[in-house]
């Protein structure tokens, strides 16, 4: 891999699936990288995404009166997810791009979920399962702004795997299309509250 491919190409070079959303933020690649990177997911609300997101771990709470639920994270950004979950930080270049990468039985009511580290992702190919990788970007767009991208793909290992997938995705799409929408609102939000915090801070100096 060189300096010039994207993380997302390498790690997911051929997806079955894509889903991309992109916003131009009034804010400096160095701000909107930093409000990306250290976003907490938990704090990512909106209408949609809250309800959708209740509803698929439906199967999974009735699971957890049975066996005890997990304790819930008070705070979950990508180091938290590298460090504590099935998620993988496949890679970060600071102020240009990073991407997180799982594997699992995305289409099952309770998701089997299956961690592979960054040196083996690519590679991965066991049947029965789907690959995902969600990659975020920020490139300068003029002077003072940045083009963000939240980019996400999935690939299938085989292809009855393939078929559950895609009824999966027929169905989730919208949810999943309206989570994007939240990610990058979210960050660019916060993008702009951190510059602003910055130019404060210049002015009282």
């Amino acid at each position: 891999m060189t300096e010039h491919d994207l993380l997302i190409d390498h790690y997911l070079p051929h997806p079955h699936f894509s889903l991309v959303r992109n916003a131009i933020v009034d804010a400096p690649v160095k701000e909107t990288y930093a409000a990306a990177r250290e976003l907490d997911f938990t704090d990512v609300r909106g209408g949609v995404v809250s309800v959708a997101g209740w509803l698929r771990m439906l199967p999974g709470r009735r699971h957890n009166r049975r066996h005890g639920p997990p304790r819930p994270p008070t705070r979950l950004t990508a180091d938290d997810l590298d460090a504590g979950s099935p998620w993988t930080l496949l890679g970060d270049r600071p102020s240009t791009e990073f991407a997180l990468g799982v594997a699992g039985r995305f289409w099952r009511p309770v998701i089997q979920w299956r961690r592979v580290e960054a040196e083996d992702f690519a590679a991965f190919e066991e049947p029965g399962y789907g690959k995902l990788v969600m990659a975020v970007s920020t490139f300068a767009y003029g002077p003072h702004c940045t083009l963000l991208t939240v980019h996400t793909r999935v690939a299938l290992t085989d292809p009855e795997s393939w078929l559950k997938f895609r009824r999966y995705w027929r169905i989730a799409f919208p949810a999943i299309s309206s989570a994007h929408n939240a990610l990058v609102r979210t960050m660019a939000a916060n993008a702009r509250q951190r510059t602003l915090t910055a130019y404060a801070r210049t002015d009282q100096a």
